[in-house]
């Protein structure tokens, strides 16, 4: 499952691209030839990668796949090692007493609202501890309220995302969050 987050109204809370060399600390899992672009870490940015990296640790059925954090946006590919949940909604409007309307819309928001374990759940967790943290340091720091993801079907959408995923920093003024 491929993820992309934004900050709210693509802000650029998480820092700047710049050409790598011996001084810029770069992500984890970063390992870049220092003619390459990379993104230079904030104190944000740190918190992005950690609470990323800890995924697993709150949802053991999570593997991480590539990851980077742009200046307003972030992408992850998380390998998910049981059904993903995707939330159906058959919302019957046929009812004629007050409690069956009550009740038959507990029953529908129940169905439709976010599973634990679910991806849902899992990004907006991330996203929460991120923001909690993140207004320590920023306290106007905020995301977009909604995600972008995508199933990967195949191993070859696989290679393609991953690729486009680490090459992201040396294409960011080509990308279309660029702004």
């Amino acid at each position: 499952m491929d993820r992309n987050r934004h900050t709210k109204n693509r802000e650029h809370f998480f820092g700047e691209i710049v050409e790598a060399d011996a001084t810029v600390e770069t992500l984890h899992a970063t390992s870049l030839p220092t003619t390459e672009r990379t993104m230079r870490l904030n104190e944000i940015v740190k918190l992005a990668e950690k609470y990323w990296m800890e995924i697993p640790t709150h949802f053991p059925f999570i593997e991480l796949g590539n990851f980077v954090v742009m200046p307003n946006h972030v992408h992850g590919i998380l390998i998910i090692d049981k059904p993903a949940e995707t939330l159906h909604c058959n919302v019957s409007t046929n009812t004629t007493n007050a409690n069956e309307n009550i009740n038959t819309k507990n029953e529908q928001m129940a169905k439709i609202s976010p599973k634990s374990g679910s991806i849902s759940t899992i990004i907006r967790s991330y996203k929460s501890v991120v923001s909690k943290n993140v207004h320590l340091i920023h306290a106007d720091f905020e995301w977009q309220s909604r995600f972008h993801d995508h199933l990967i079907h195949s191993a070859k959408s696989f290679e393609r995302i991953q690729n486009y995923i680490s090459t992201n920093p040396q294409n960011w003024k080509d990308d279309k969050f660029y702004n």
